[in-house]
């Protein structure tokens, strides 16, 4: 089920805001209360959030365009393999561990006796 994400209700002497810049692009994962986008209007710049964990799926809005409230910003589809997406693009990746030397093969030849024993 696909979640839509609108602009929010802007205050009442505000008619519209200007998008000025999103934060991700269509196929990032994003987590729930992240930033997405910036709006600006002649009083404020307000950010959007992300309402639930998930991908953006599709950006309606480019940059630069003059939105009012409740019109649709973006459509994000929900899931917590999109969650585990962000945080592993989030954090860096961990150092390659180094395979340890191969064991050398067990001689099943008895050692010779050392020189003193002789």
């Amino acid at each position: 089920m696909s979640i839509e994400v609108k602009v929010p209700q802007l205050p009442e002497s505000v008619a519209d805001a200007t998008l000025v810049t999103w934060h991700k692009k269509a196929g990032d994962a994003v987590r729930r209360e992240e930033n997405l986008v910036d709006l600006e209007t002649d009083k404020v710049v307000l950010e959007v959030p992300a309402p639930v964990d998930g991908v953006i799926r599709e950006i309606v809005a480019s940059d630069g365009a003059v939105v009012t409230s409740g019109q649709l910003l973006a459509i994000l589809e929900p899931g917590t393999a999109a969650a585990a997406a962000a945080k592993d693009k989030a954090s860096p990746p961990a150092a390659a561990k180094a395979a340890p030397p191969p064991k050398a093969a067990a001689d099943s030849r008895p050692s010779p006796p050392s020189p003193a024993l002789r």
